[in-house]
């Protein structure tokens, strides 16, 4: 038997209220709205008892790694690799329009252009290429115990979940993740992996989810 694979979005930021594509660490830290969804998170799962908890080097991932580390009096470490899909030359913006650019470029990744990039920034390749090797190590390293939670980011999140699961595309580009919500994956043979539960938001909230 064989833990989960808890992939945890962050609580509310303030980049997050304002819609401004905040995907450079360490970033915008959490609201204080941010820092209770996190708290919460952590007081309603007080049986978690998780193998590993762990987060991205951002800020936001970070805090919200800590509120939950405390609730259930476990450490918590940051690791390389799995922080937000970077949004290049679209960084710190919040216009209408960049966020569009942002949003096209994802919905075709989810349509198969894995070579799609963000203008300065990120393809699907680039983050996939970064964000598995750490997937693949927590699954050797700490799944064995039990669950593993790994706090991180909206895009990245909805984007490794549908190359992992695969779950349909359009599926995967409708259902976003609320702050604090999250996608399981349960390991099964072959190195493959199957979603256990996919949380969602309506997808007018902020980009980045």
């Amino acid at each position: 038997m064989t833990g989960l694979l808890h992939l945890v979005r962050h609580g509310q930021t303030t980049a997050n209220v304002a819609r401004i594509l905040d995907t450079r660490p360490p970033g915008a830290p959490l609201t204080p709205e941010g820092a209770e969804q996190a708290r919460r998170y952590g007081v309603e799962r007080p049986d978690a008892a998780p193998a590993v908890l762990l987060s991205s080097v951002a800020r936001r991932a970070q805090e919200t790694a800590g509120h939950i580390a405390e609730a259930w009096g476990v450490e918590t470490a940051a690791i390389d690799g799995v922080h937000e899909v970077q949004a290049g030359d679209l960084e710190g913006f919040h216009d209408e329009e960049s966020i569009k650019v942002f949003q096209d470029v994802v919905r075709r990744w989810y349509s198969g252009e894995a070579t799609a990039a963000m203008p300065g920034g990120e393809s699907a390749e680039d983050l996939l290429a970064r964000y598995l090797p750490a997937v693949d190590a927590i699954r050797a390293e700490h799944l064995p115990r039990g669950d593993a939670y790994l706090v991180s980011h909206g895009a990245a999140i909805r984007l490794v979940g549908f190359h992992l699961s695969g779950v349909d595309g359009a599926y995967a580009h409708k259902h976003h993740l609320p702050n604090t919500g999250e996608i399981v994956l349960r390991p099964v043979d072959g190195g493959r992996w199957e979603l256990v539960s996919w949380a969602d938001a309506p997808s007018h909230l902020d980009p980045m989810g």
